[in-house]
């Protein structure tokens, strides 16, 4: 059985695209996170995302594409930092015996990161519906 090959961004069109713009978008970056790494590690996801696209496309503003992938990335920065500072008041309050491992704590803030992605995908009216829906404790 073969594995069909999906055709990513050509490594030129990529290293292009890199040269001419990757420090304008850290500079475009910092001035929204006020944070030299976090810009950093947020243009390095903007060109992975480049660079594994399926479907690759040409680029006639390339300043624009790169700012649409990286507002979208900064959002789900900030909305991690956000469940993150919550997780850690939390567990502040939280008798030393009760307070999990550090691994635990690991997998339960990459667990809240994952359920706050999925309901903000839902429709408004849908999320609503599930948010104040009954539990069963069964």
């Amino acid at each position: 059985m073969t594995i069909p090959v999906v055709k990513l961004v050509t490594w030129q069109q990529a290293h292009d695209l890199y040269s001419n713009h990757h420090g304008w978008l850290q500079k475009w970056l910092y001035r929204r996170l006020g944070n030299t790494f976090d810009a950093a590690d947020i243009a390095q996801d903007v060109f992975m995302r480049v660079l594994t696209r399926r479907q690759p496309s040409q680029i006639h503003e390339p300043r624009a594409y790169l700012s649409s992938i990286a507002r979208g990335l900064v959002v789900d920065h900030w909305r991690r930092r956000e469940l993150e500072q919550v997780w850690l008041e939390i567990l502040a309050v939280l008798p030393e015996p009760e307070t999990p491992a550090p691994e635990s704590r690991l997998i339960f803030l990459e667990t809240l990161v994952e359920i706050d992605r999925v309901l903000d995908s839902l429709k408004p009216a849908v999320r609503t519906a599930f948010l104040l829906g009954p539990v069963n404790t069964n």
